[in-house]
């Protein structure tokens, strides 16, 4: 068994909250508080990611998502921290008076390559052919995917099992529900799971990719990652469930019906849901776990993206 190594540069182990909420008490991971300029889960997996380009003596990081990319503008940090120069490829329009996180990109000076929709969906091959461009010119380029999905970049939670063991008795869960966009930290969750020979349910909420298209491509992550590293566990697919239709508006939009709960939530909470990603998954964990409930079972991941609420500031106001 093979456990890779990581720099530090998340803030944790991470608060769990009970919260009560129309009538429902549940638990709340606040992934969210990783740190500031770095906050949300991607710097987990980023911890990994970073000592591999160390060792692979990089000066350059690529990495790709949307212009509000939560996983871009952690790895545009993360990156200056440790001394690399970072360039993001990223699906939207480039704007002189940038928002949330598309500011802090800028501001952190980081370099870019605006893509459209069609585009975007050959980042990977845009990324490896910049790569050797680059190489030409004497730049040593470490990429790191979308989301910071890979076998590597899942160990930041493969090891969250472990440090949610430490906090609370896993017994008194079923399961715990996150958001997926790359699926990585689902695919981390579901291996660490395996490791731990727990039988927690991982439901994902896909706000990107399909319902089989993200199935796939967690299960593909967490059996890779197994491969790679010879962990010696078996993925359970009983245990991953996609609950699917709450992001119909769209990965780049989110519904009024939406923004309303994440305003009812953040009034009763104090706790600022964003538009990409947690507030759809918060939406369906109420609508499937928290209704006419007086206690939930299951475990809601607060991942971060609160820069991405400020491109969404009209909405957030009107709804």
């Amino acid at each position: 068994m093979i456990h890779p190594r990581k720099i530090t540069l998340a803030n944790i182990p991470t608060p769990i909250q009970l919260i009560s909420f129309e009538g429902c008490k549940f638990l709340i991971k606040r992934d969210d508080l990783t740190g500031l300029e770095l906050s949300g889960n991607k710097v987990r997996k980023l911890e990994y990611l970073l000592y591999e380009a160390k060792k692979q003596k990089a000066n350059y990081i690529f990495t790709c998502g949307g212009e509000q990319s939560n996983h871009a503008r952690a790895t545009a940090v993360a990156a200056a921290s440790q001394g690399f120069k970072s360039k993001l490829f990223l699906w939207g329009k480039d704007t002189k008076f940038a928002d949330g996180n598309l500011f802090i990109n800028k501001f952190i000076g980081s370099e870019f390559s605006f893509l459209n929709k069609k585009e975007y969906w050959n980042v990977n091959n845009i990324m490896e052919n910049e790569k050797i461009k680059f190489a030409k010119a004497g730049e040593k380029v470490f990429i790191i995917p979308e989301g910071g999905s890979s076998e590597l970049g899942i160990w930041g939670y493969v090891n969250f099992i472990d440090e949610l063991k430490l906090q609370i008795n896993s017994k008194s869960l079923k399961g715990i529900i996150t958001a997926a966009g790359s699926g990585g930290t689902s695919a981390g969750l579901l291996v660490g799971a395996a490791l731990n020979n727990l039988k927690l349910k991982i439901f994902s909420v896909n706000v990107l990719y399909s319902a089989n298209e993200i199935r796939e491509k967690i299960l593909l992550l967490a059996n890779s990652c197994i491969d790679k590293f010879k962990l010696n566990c078996k993925i359970d697919e009983s245990q991953l469930e996609i609950l699917d239709g709450f992001s119909e508006e769209g990965y780049k939009n989110i519904s009024v019906e939406k923004i309303q709960l994440i305003k009812s939530f953040a009034k009763t909470s104090g706790i600022i849901l964003d538009p990409a990603y947690t507030g759809k998954a918060f939406y369906a964990y109420q609508q499937h776990f928290l209704m006419n409930r007086k206690k939930s079972d299951i475990l809601f991941v607060h991942t971060g993206g609160f820069l991405g609420v400020f491109g969404k500031k009209k909405k957030y106001l009107s709804a």
